[in-house]
């Protein structure tokens, strides 16, 4: 009896490891991937901003989607991100003031003001785009965040394509973090789903309250 229940967990254990290193390969993979082409709307996540003025990895999200939109892969653009306590503005409308001195009219982007977390922010998107009947996308992040925001996009019922900038000043030793990090939330997100995973229902709810249209 002993002998079995030791089996059977050695290959729980196996299966759990292989799992883990197959969705590494998956995250890495999609990382190295840019599917641009023209969609009904581009998705850029927000990051850190300070007062306004945008960090360097927001900046680098934010330089490729204005790219991406002079170059007419689509006729609108939506911000994400709130704001967290001190912050005297939101992430969303940081990167829509930024997006504006690239030369993205102001008219052409909507604001999601109200996510504290990618899932919340792509959520409230989501609905957000699809009150306006739109649902085809292209999401801009950095590229280790590519495998989770395509797999959440497929849950919230979008037909999303990955486009993350090459310019984000994340690289090296804390990149390859952040790959692990990325594997164990698909993993995880892929098992019991990223709407449970990230608790978020009734932050969801009611999103329209913190929607504002450029």
């Amino acid at each position: 009896m002993i002998r079995l229940v030791f089996r059977l967990t050695a290959l729980v254990v196996a299966g759990a490891i292989i799992y883990l290193v197959v969705t590494f390969a998956q995250v890495t993979s999609a990382a190295n991937r840019d599917q641009a082409r023209r969609v009904q709307a581009i998705v850029v996540f927000g990051a850190a901003q300070y007062n306004g003025k945008p960090s360097a990895v927001l900046a680098a999200r934010l330089d490729h989607t204005a790219d991406l939109y002079k170059k007419g892969y689509a006729d609108r653009v939506v911000v994400t991100g709130g704001k967290v306590p001190g912050d005297t503005t939101t992430e969303a409308s940081t990167s829509a003031a930024y997006l504006v001195t690239r030369g993205v009219p102001d008219s052409a982007i909507l604001r999601e003001v109200s996510g504290r977390n990618s899932w919340q922010s792509l959520a409230a998107a989501a609905a957000i785009l699809k009150q306006r009947g739109l649902a085809k996308v292209l999401l801009v992040s950095d590229p280790f965040h590519d495998a989770r925001i395509a797999a959440m996009a497929k849950e919230l019922g979008l037909e999303a394509y990955v486009s993350p900038t090459r310019t984000s000043p994340i690289k090296g030793t804390t990149e390859s973090k952040y790959l692990v990090k990325e594997t164990v939330a698909v993993a995880a997100g892929r098992i019991v789903g990223f709407r449970r995973l990230m608790g978020v229902d009734s932050r969801v709810k009611g999103v329209q309250s913190g929607v504002t249209n450029g």
